[in-house]
């Protein structure tokens, strides 16, 4: 058989509700040439039972891992054990959009030495309606990971679908903290940005579902564990992408880890949390204040969120 040119990990844990509309959107690709690595850590065999509809279509493998908890375990275990050259992360609730295929192979040919290839995604709510758009702060075409890292390092702009990654720069980085059950892609992506140039694709071809299930959900309830997480980054990456040096970015920076931990306590009916974080946005100043919602995108991944919740379906 031979050599993939993409490899797809899909870290999976009581997933069925959403998983057969992910491989169906996988499906519909043309997907020759792309191997999918499934690890699953459910209690259950029913990941497993609606993989195996989707075997005779797709190089898929179903890898049970009951012992594997973590999504960026799971992850960094799928990249190590991946046979292409470049990998993709796909997790079960998420969905691939027309032409993605397309776009990640002209993407790849066009820009064979960046270190990540990226583009915007499209946000969907629990029953698969598109309700916004997510989109780096940045127009198409290859750019220098310092530069990427800068805008980068304010917020955490990728949704997890979008990136397609050079499996031997993933591995130089030493892949995933598996501690950062929050923020590790976002530590991933600044590691890489610090090795290479970085890709920009031109549309979205991807979507990333939110949903009151999702780990971006769940995770948030826990304050201070969430804070730690954000932390826990800007303590890695701050100097090497100018925190030490720019007093504006770093206050944008920390800013944004307010504001994000604000967001997150009103999303799980925490009182109390939205004035702190609007008096911290206003802190920053007018001409600080209106860089950071171009730089962090943060508009684009609330307000859709915010919809949902008042439509019932978040």
């Amino acid at each position: 058989m031979a050599q993939p040119w993409l490899s797809v990990i899909l870290p999976v844990h009581g997933g069925a509700r959403y998983l057969a509309a992910t491989l169906d959107s996988v499906r519909a690709q043309r997907t020759d040439g792309i191997e999918f690595l499934l690890y699953d850590s459910s209690p259950d065999t029913a990941c497993r039972d609606i993989a195996a509809r989707y075997a005779a279509d797709l190089d898929l493998r179903h890898i049970a891992v009951q012992d594997v908890l973590p999504w960026p375990e799971k992850t960094d275990l799928g990249v190590a054990q991946a046979a292409a050259p470049h990998v993709a992360m796909l997790h079960q609730d998420d969905l691939w959009l027309a032409g993605h295929v397309d776009a990640i192979r002209a993407s790849i040919a066009a820009a064979p030495d960046a270190v990540m290839h990226v583009a915007a995604s499209r946000l969907v709510d629990d029953r698969g309606r598109d309700i916004g758009q997510w989109s780096p702060p940045f127009a198409p075409g290859l750019l220098p990971g310092a530069l990427f890292g800068r805008r980068l390092i304010v917020q955490n702009f990728l949704a997890i679908p979008s990136p397609v990654v050079r499996r031997d720069a993933w591995l130089a980085v030493g892949g995933m903290d598996h501690a950062l059950w929050y923020t590790g892609d976002w530590d991933l992506y600044l590691k890489l940005a610090r090795t290479g140039p970085i890709a920009v694709r031109a549309r979205a071809t991807t979507a990333f579902r939110v949903h009151g299930q999702s780990l971006t959900m769940t995770g948030s309830r826990d304050a201070d564990a969430l804070r730690g997480q954000f932390d826990r980054v800007l303590e890695r990456h701050g100097p090497e992408f100018g925190l030490n040096r720019d007093r504006r970015l770093r206050a944008r920076a920390m800013a944004s880890v307010d504001i994000n931990c604000g967001l997150a306590g009103t999303a799980a009916g925490q009182g109390g949390s939205l004035w702190p974080t609007l008096r911290r946005f206003l802190g920053l100043g007018p001409v600080d204040a209106l860089r950071y919602l171009y730089e962090s995108r943060i508009l684009e991944r609330a307000a859709p969120r915010l919809r949902a919740r008042l439509c019932g379906v978040l």
